[in-house]
């Protein structure tokens, strides 16, 4: 039975390497193009699976060569795909940027995510975790359904949109980046306004912020030579949501995230970057 369910996209990464951004009307040239599995609610789910967890994903995938290798990168993480559906239309696909100092840009074409549906036996899971990239009203559903089966909720609102008051009261956590952060709430303690029982804030080199009615605490990141940032908070939601589903403390499984994470920015890709437990010396 799987611990952790994750509510979310599943996309092929066309990822580029170029030496700098264009600007508005430029032409830069750069690699040639590497296809990659990616996603937000895939590579959250890949994540899981490799930091320990039993996960399943629900999600959707076009009948299509990038749907194929979406499943084989599932599955071969130890991911339960039996909740993917297929689509008529094709699968998601994200368009990636990454400048010589791991820093990315990406464009999305959601595809299959579109037809992302929320329906799924919650009571079998301990944590639901859903990302963005699928439509808000099928996360708002499923955070309701979870939260009335008894399921511990996490919301990794990325990108930032409107999402409802009751949706916000049922997550343990809310997870956002520092400039995510920023946009909601003058102050990390004012992101507890908003409604969550706890907020988790990444802070990329420096580790994450865990806010809670006691206060903010910082949990510091490892220094690691920085390859590509691509899917690093998706690291990071997948690694916490399988330490808060063995009943791990926040501030625990927030630390543990932080170390998964700054793993998978040594490496190139989202799927490929993510430690196995014993790349992370633990059993």
């Amino acid at each position: 039975m799987a611990q952790v369910l994750v509510l979310g996209s599943a996309n092929a990464d066309l990822v580029v390497s170029v030496p700098r951004r264009p600007a508005g009307g430029e032409t830069v040239l750069g690699s040639d193009t590497v296809v990659l599995p990616g996603g937000k609610g895939a590579n959250t789910a890949v994540a899981a699976a490799r930091a320990g967890g039993r996960v399943a994903l629900l999600g959707a995938v076009g009948d299509d060569g990038n749907g194929a290798l979406l499943r084989r990168s599932l599955e071969g993480a130890g991911v339960d795909a039996a909740l993917v559906a297929v689509s008529r239309r094709p699968t998601g696909a994200a368009y990636i940027a990454v400048t010589p100092d791991g820093e990315n840009s990406i464009v999305v074409a959601p595809g299959a995510n579109a037809d992302v549906v929320a329906e799924a036996p919650w009571g079998r899971f301990a944590v639901l975790v859903c990302s963005l990239e699928v439509p808000v009203p099928v996360v708002e559903e499923a955070v309701r359904a979870a939260s009335a089966a008894g399921v511990r909720v996490v919301l990794n609102l990325s990108p930032v949109v409107g999402v409802a008051p009751d949706v916000l009261a049922a997550l343990d956590p809310l997870v956002v980046n520092e400039h995510e952060a920023a946009e909601l709430a003058p102050s990390f303690e004012g992101l507890l306004e908003l409604g969550p029982r706890a907020v988790v804030v990444t802070l990329g080199a420096r580790g994450a912020a865990v806010v809670t009615r006691s206060g903010v605490l910082e949990v510091p990141a490892p220094e690691v030579d920085v390859v590509d940032t691509t899917g690093a908070g998706d690291a990071f939601a997948g690694a916490l949501a399988v330490r808060l589903a063995q009943g791990r403390e926040l501030v625990d499984a927030a630390a543990f995230a932080v170390r998964v994470a700054a793993f998978s920015v040594t490496r190139a890709g989202a799927q490929p970057s993510y430690p196995t437990l014993a790349e992370l010396g633990e059993r």
